[in-house]
């Protein structure tokens, strides 16, 4: 049987009416309003108050005895960006001055560097691969590389370099110097952990197992310092082709360099 669509269905309920949304009834508006006057009276009397009150003097502008805090012994709350922050001052002057001196009769190797720095691109391209090298330290926010390079007697050729971040909000150094140290246990490099530099928290120095060997040459032995202080990461290469290098005299070096940052 056909049943209009305008008919209910037998068996089935009436449909419910809609529902209109309920107003905010009245008792809800004269609450409100009273509580809007009840802030405005808070206010004037507020105003009342104060401006019976004498003026509070301000902090004079110029303050002639403001100085820089001093520098704080390490604590258990120190982190690496605390020590960057504290060694800062030190390291905003002129970065060649904090370079070691060479030793007495020692030549300066200005093939290495003329004036005491290094760019960027020149540093990079002594790695395996230099634009990723160059990225990383981008990345990083590099600030400058100062370096010193000289040959002493027997055929030992000394280079330091001080690579400086701008490490403000990031360990940038101390990424750096992790970053290097990651590879130097392998057999292709130094072939063990290193050496710790005492006081140094994770500077190390590296002699290697095996020096470079190529025909019609001399024996190239190798030892590299990897370590930081605050926002500047330090390395030094000390090389030599006529004997095999004495780590007590790189660890003497290592600790040197970094007294003087």
């Amino acid at each position: 049987m056909h049943i209009p669509e305008d008919q209910e269905k037998p068996g089935e309920p009436a449909a419910p009416e809609a529902v209109a949304p309920r107003r905010r009834g009245r008792t809800a508006l004269v609450v409100g309003a009273a509580a809007v006057l009840g802030v405005l009276a808070g206010t004037v009397t507020g105003y009342a108050v104060q401006i019976e009150r004498e003026p509070t003097p301000l902090a004079p502008l110029s303050q002639p005895e403001l100085r820089t805090p001093r520098t704080v012994a390490a604590g258990p709350d120190t982190t690496p960006l605390t020590v960057s922050a504290n060694r800062r001052h030190a390291t905003d002057g002129d970065l060649r001055q904090l370079l070691v001196k060479k030793p007495k009769g020692a030549q300066t190797d200005r093939a290495v560097t003329s004036d005491g720095w290094t760019e960027v691109v020149s540093y990079a391209s002594g790695f395996d691969e230099p634009p990723q090298t160059f990225r990383f330290l981008a990345k990083h926010e590099i600030r400058r590389i100062a370096t010193t390079a000289w040959e002493q007697r027997g055929g030992i050729f000394v280079t330091v370099h001080l690579i400086q971040f701008r490490d403000a909000t990031k360990t940038a150094a101390a990424d750096w110097v992790s970053d290097q140290q990651s590879y130097m246990p392998t057999e292709e490099f130094a072939g063990h952990d290193g050496e710790l530099i005492t006081g140094s928290g994770n500077g190390r120095v590296y002699v290697f197992n095996e020096p470079i060997r190529k025909a019609g040459y001399e024996p190239l032995y190798r030892a590299r310092v990897l370590a930081c202080r605050g926002d500047v990461a330090m390395e030094i290469w000390y090389v030599s082709n006529r004997r095999e290098i004495s780590e007590k005299a790189v660890t003497a070096l290592a600790e040197q360099q970094l007294g003087r940052l």
